[in-house]
């Protein structure tokens, strides 16, 4: 054994002699509890960053406890591997997506081994892989069966240069394309949706059974959802056409004194007069242009032209002038608003732009409202006034209130009916492009759609594809993969040139971790329902949304279709905070200096101009040229140091801000802990160690003052970490009491005693997770053929 600690050879040693003994290898057998620990998988871009490590490592040691605990272990890693940056790079470089892709996938796997991860690498899943997207392909055709698959217009990003539609990412911040700088065009095309809306409830109701999941997260999926109680009101236009509204507050139909359509509505056009034809076509090609997001932004200069026509308010007959504007939304409800200006603020800001009358019908009790002298919105409660049948009643969603006595009137009177709205929208899967999963129908001119025999799954992406990144999407330009006969008639028919969005593939790969290997279904219900749910997830909160709700719905229906028989996939959930480092920044420019190029760190200026840069520590990122390269640290410090400083410096859940001395100080610790048990190995045979299969007792009556306080340190180091590594996963604290302990052994009088060797080995075991390769190096030195890493108890003795 080396008398200096040399991690670049330990770690590759025991990395090689752990896949050669399947150290980590899944047990098949179900006679132990089981613990599935899952960090969300990445995109293989081709480089881990020090974000990957943070989340691996926290993981690993989440799934090294519970191996040492004596639970069967599932933790598995795969790669989220379709998506377009591998279209990017046939486009650029020329090189096809699947080898830019497995490229990567290869050089990464390799850097996920250095870290010492404790990976089951046989469950490995790729989900550009055919063997995985087969699945893919059948859980569509399982939605399919089930209604929840289905075909309508949507719009789209179009690039009139190009003549490509474009994702929201190729769309920069002015609106113009990030390839031919053309303005973006907003278009109609005809694309595939899943029915989520048709499980928003359960979506919502459940999210009370995830009391492991932090409270930030459940907000945020609660108003994404969006459920909104109210009412669904008809307008009627002059010629008779039918305008549904939804409101919130039907108790103010009194107060409303126009209407609101998307420019997209579809009685745009019926509604439009001619006098009015010219600045109606006009505004409509404007708000095609813009997104959704700078559409609906709260700060920005309300826009709108009239159409020429009225609607008829249904509770007074009064009519009101219909209006386009693009921050109503053809997605968002009906695409129509009835605009009660007296009390919405949105609505009083474009009333006033427009003068357009407001109405005031709620007010305080005791005090008057004059519509005229208002310089803002009166959305509070109050009492009705100027409203028919609710006139005088408490204005308020309570019982007896205003929001109740108008939905009952609506109702009476065949006016309108109570509903409930929701903010979330069926989820568009359709994307024009080629690497993705392609989607199993195909089009007959006969039959319409038909669905693609299981049997004949996957359908295969074609290899031999041009890449221009202009005109369609290269699928819809291969007529050869195109044309095929409809396996229900024979006609002659069409496959859907559409790909699936990536979100499809990651909402259900950890179903397919418990039986990856499996070619005749997509998996062991037995198996998979075994597993499930995932005990521990880690990743970044922006997935808080999509990703974690898609994955909700996943399995919702998959429950629903027999396959599965949980409610929910993650059962605890970890956001780990971000990695930052130190980033030199011009105040006046806003420019990010590189620290290559910066005399004196200690007193930054910016070499071109002479002032001095302001040091702000911000997320790592090549832009502002404060990225660590993890194998530059792995190299220099090798990864039990890595690991080490990633789980002491801050909490996981907090952001993590990147600092070289500290690196270098759990690089010294664990030399540290490298001298102390190689010189206690050194001045003592093996046969002296403990036999930690027998039962330590408490008997302290023969032990000397030193042992006692020795004995009472290793059992309160076992006792705070055990504690550190249950709950919140307070891995700092845990780090912190490591060197405690080891302090104490460094410190003790009594190295002759059994209890000092009691110390050293569990010092070792509690050091395993966090730093897994030199933990059992050491441990062998102390004559152990048995791996550090299997059961071993470590419990604390009661010493008070």
């Amino acid at each position: 054994m080396e008398s200096r600690y040399n991690p670049s050879v330990i770690e590759e040693k025991w990395q090689q002699q752990w896949a050669e003994q399947g150290v980590d290898l899944t047990p098949e057998t179900t006679d132990k509890p089981k613990f599935y620990a899952l960090s969300m998988f990445p995109y293989p871009s081709g480089n881990l960053h020090m974000g990957h490590v943070r989340n691996y490592s926290i993981t690993d040691v989440i799934a090294r406890v519970r191996r040492m605990q004596g639970y069967r272990v599932l933790h598995p890693m795969g790669w989220d591997a379709f998506g377009l940056p591998a279209e990017n790079a046939a486009i650029d470089r020329g090189v096809p997506p699947a080898k830019w892709t497995y490229q990567n996938v290869a050089q990464m796997r390799s850097q996920l081994q250095r870290l010492g991860l404790s990976y089951d690498w046989n469950r490995e899943v790729t989900t550009c892989s055919p063997e995985y997207y087969r699945w893919t392909q059948w859980l569509f055709l399982e939605f399919f069966k089930a209604g929840l698959a289905y075909q309508k217009e949507a719009a789209v990003n179009w690039d009139p240069i190009d003549q490509t539609v474009l994702a929201n990412e190729q769309v920069d911040s002015e609106g113009r394309s990030w390839r031919s700088g053309a303005k973006v065009e907003r278009r109609m095309l005809k694309q595939w949706f899943l029915k989520i809306t048709d499980y928003a409830d359960q979506l919502l109701n459940d999210l009370d059974q995830l009391a492991g999941w932090p409270e930030r997260v459940r907000l945020m999926q609660e108003n994404w959802i969006g459920k909104s109680i109210g009412a669904e009101v008809v307008f009627k236009t002059e010629s008779g056409d039918d305008l549904p509204v939804f409101t919130t507050r039907p108790d103010t139909l009194w107060g409303a004194t126009f209407m609101v359509l998307s420019p997209e509505h579809p009685l745009v056009e019926k509604l439009t007069t001619k006098k009015q034809s010219k600045v109606v076509k006009a505004y409509r090609a404007e708000a095609a242009t813009k997104s959704e997001i700078d559409r609906t932004a709260e700060d920005r200069e309300k826009t709108g032209v009239w159409t020429g026509s009225y609607a008829i308010n249904p509770v007074n007959d009064e009519k009101i002038p219909i209006w386009i504007a693009d921050y109503v939304l053809m997605g968002y409800g009906t695409g129509a608003i009835m605009a009660v200006p007296a009390h919405d603020q949105r609505d009083f800001e474009f009333a006033k732009k427009f003068d357009l009358p407001i109405k005031v019908v709620v007010q305080p009790v005791d005090q008057a409202i004059d519509a005229d002298s208002m310089t803002e919105a009166y959305p509070h409660e109050g009492v009705m006034v100027h409203s028919g049948a609710l006139e005088g009643i408490p204005a308020g969603k309570g019982a007896g209130q205003s929001i109740e006595a108008a939905i009952q009137w609506l109702e009476k009177q065949g006016k309108g009916k109570g509903t409930i709205n929701y903010r979330l929208r069926d989820w568009l899967i359709s994307r024009q492009r080629y690497w993705g999963c392609p989607i199993p129908v195909v089009h007959c001119p006969s039959c319409g759609i038909v669905p693609v025999p299981t049997s004949e799954l996957p359908v295969c992406l074609p290899e031999e594809v041009d890449f221009t990144g202009r005109g369609a999407s290269p699928l819809a330009q291969l007529e050869s993969w195109i044309t095929v006969p409809c396996s229900s008639c024979g006609t002659p028919a069409r496959r859907e040139t559409d790909t699936m969005d990536t979100f499809i593939c990651s909402s259900w790969y950890f179903l397919r971790y418990p039986d990856a290997q499996n070619d005749k279904q997509v998996f062991d219900s037995v198996k998979t329902n075994d597993w499930m749910p995932v005990d521990q997830y880690v990743g970044g909160i922006e997935h808080a949304i999509l990703h974690l709700l898609y994955s909700r719905f996943f399995t919702k229906v998959l429950r629903d279709r027999g396959l599965l028989n949980f409610n929910e996939p993650f059962k605890r959930l970890l956001t780990q905070g971000m990695v930052q480092a130190a980033a030199y920044k011009n105040p006046t420019t806003g420019k990010y200096i590189p620290p290559s190029q910066i005399a004196d760190l200690a007193d930054p200026k910016d070499p071109a101009t002479g002032e001095k840069l302001t040091v702000v520590f911000e997320k790592m990122s090549k832009s502002k040229h404060n990225g660590i390269e993890p194998a530059q640290v792995l190299s220099k410090y090798g990864a039990d140091t890595a690991r080490m400083f990633i789980l002491f410096k801050a909490p996981p859940e907090k952001d993590l801000e990147w600092d070289d001395a500290d690196v270098e100080g759990q690089f010294r610790f664990l030399n540290r802990v490298w001298r102390l048990v190689t010189e206690f190995a050194e001045s003592h045979s093996s046969s002296n160690s403990i036999d930690t299969k027998e039962p330590r007792t408490n008997d302290q009556g023969q032990m000397t003052k030193d042992e006692k306080d020795l004995r009472y340190a290793i059992h309160y180091a076992i006792q705070h970490i055990t504690e550190d590594l249950e709950g919140d996963y307070q891995f700092n604290t845990a780090v912190s009491e490591l060197m405690k302990l080891s302090n104490a052994l460094t410190d003790a009088k009594c190295k002759d005693s059994p209890i000092y060797a009691e110390g050293i080995e569990t010092l070792l075991k509690l050091l395993a997770p966090f730093a897994p390769h030199i933990a059992e190096e050491l441990w062998h030195s102390l004559g152990y053929t048995n791996s550090v890493h299997h059961k071993l108890g470590v419990l604390p003795i009661d010493l008070r």
